[in-house]
């Protein structure tokens, strides 16, 4: 009888040990953040996962190319025309990256790198939700029924990000300088044409 009242008792501990432990875990805090803080936030990702890498033009300098501050995140420069294509490489399964960055042909077909800033001929219009189908879903202009992004654009990669971070990024884009240019639209793969 001794022996079932010190198990009961430590089972009975055990059980009230681990419900003050639970009820730590399921109290979440309301950590929210300030838009300014989102902002700061989407600025650090952008930066860190090379979104500029493609998505701005570049100037050559000393040291190589360096990103155009004034078309920012602009994307491929909308009067800028790619040199004539080696067709060749393609089929040997080479991808051809313009000098800039901002553009690619490949055996999926030539991507032009998205104007990502604020204004109308970029992200501007689109709501949160657009750009989540976008970077999640890898959807053109974040619209379920079109088409999926081409190469290199590396959507699968922030399919995994959380919704917060996702959220900062979009909240940094859209207060980017909003800089004119409409990028042309993508062609499909030039083997297919051959």
């Amino acid at each position: 009888m001794k022996k079932i009242v010190v198990l009961a008792s430590l089972v009975s501990i055990g059980f009230l040990i681990q419900s003050c432990f639970d009820g730590n875990n399921n109290q979440t805090k309301s950590h929210s953040i300030s838009k300014e803080q989102s902002i700061e936030r989407g600025k650090y990702l952008v930066k860190i996962t090379g979104c500029g890498d493609c998505h701005s033009p570049k100037k050559m300098g000393p040291m190589g190319p360096f990103e155009d501050s004034a078309q920012l995140l602009s994307g491929f420069r909308a009067n800028d025309i790619l040199p004539e294509i080696d067709t060749n490489s393609l089929k040997r399964g080479w991808a051809l990256f313009y000098a800039e960055g901002t553009a690619m042909v490949s055996p999926a077909g030539t991507a032009y790198a998205a104007n990502i800033t604020s204004d109308t001929t970029g992200i501007g219009a689109w709501s949160f939700n657009q750009f989540k189908i976008a970077m999640t879903l890898g959807k053109w202009k974040g619209l379920e029924n079109n088409r999926h992004l081409l190469p290199p654009m590396p959507w699968q990669n922030f399919a995994q990000m959380k919704e917060e971070d996702l959220r900062a990024i979009y909240d940094y884009l859209m207060s980017t300088k909003p800089v004119k240019n409409l990028v042309p639209s993508a062609v499909p793969s030039v083997l297919q044409q051959l």
